[in-house]
């Protein structure tokens, strides 16, 4: 199972990435268009029709006889598609509640986006399947919390990408823990 972090600052710029490949098998059915689909889908769009037709993965075979996966629902620019439609969704429901972990906020086939916003409008943003919303919100708490800490660096500058090995190190602790 995968989970996709973003941090996007107030006006939306991507400051840090995480794609996190958990251990935990994912509970979510493959679809059934995902069989149906045409041989000229996996060649010519690869992942793009796959992802967004909700496949988990599609297998093209070649004319040497061999299987090539192609897709799987993973494609970056598939996952940043999903993640900025629901930058709309965040926002509706930061105006409603209060809160800072929003839980699931949308979905889109097999992936659900839960948010979390800071009170200086950072939005962290996690796609994943499944549910684990205790683990989430544990792990939403410490990259905020790493994130605080990374704004008090005086040698780093507020709304500029994050490029901290030990940010990056540790996130994907908190990710392997909680996630």
């Amino acid at each position: 199972m995968s989970h996709h972090l973003f941090l996007l600052s107030p006006s939306d710029t991507p400051l840090y990435s995480l794609t996190h490949f958990s251990a935990k098998a994912s509970q979510v059915a493959p679809s059934a268009l995902s069989a149906n689909l045409p041989a000229w889908s996996t060649s010519a769009f690869a992942g793009t029709l796959t992802a967004l037709s909700g496949a988990s993965s599609v297998v093209q075979t070649s004319a040497q006889g061999g299987g090539v996966r192609m897709g799987g629902g993973q494609d970056r620019h598939v996952i940043q598609m999903i993640a900025n439609a629901s930058l709309d969704v965040i926002e509706d429901v930061v105006r409603r509640d209060n809160g800072m972990y929003l839980k699931s906020v949308d979905k889109f086939n097999e992936w659900t986006v839960s948010a979390f916003v800071t009170p200086g409008n950072m939005k962290f943003v996690l796609l994943h399947e499944g549910k684990n919303d205790e683990g989430i919100r544990a792990f939403f708490a410490e990259v905020w919390e790493l994130y605080v800490k990374t704004m008090m660096n005086p040698f780093h500058t507020a709304h500029r990408m994050i490029g901290s090995a030990v940010f990056d190190g540790r996130v994907r602790a908190s990710a392997k823990k909680h996630l």
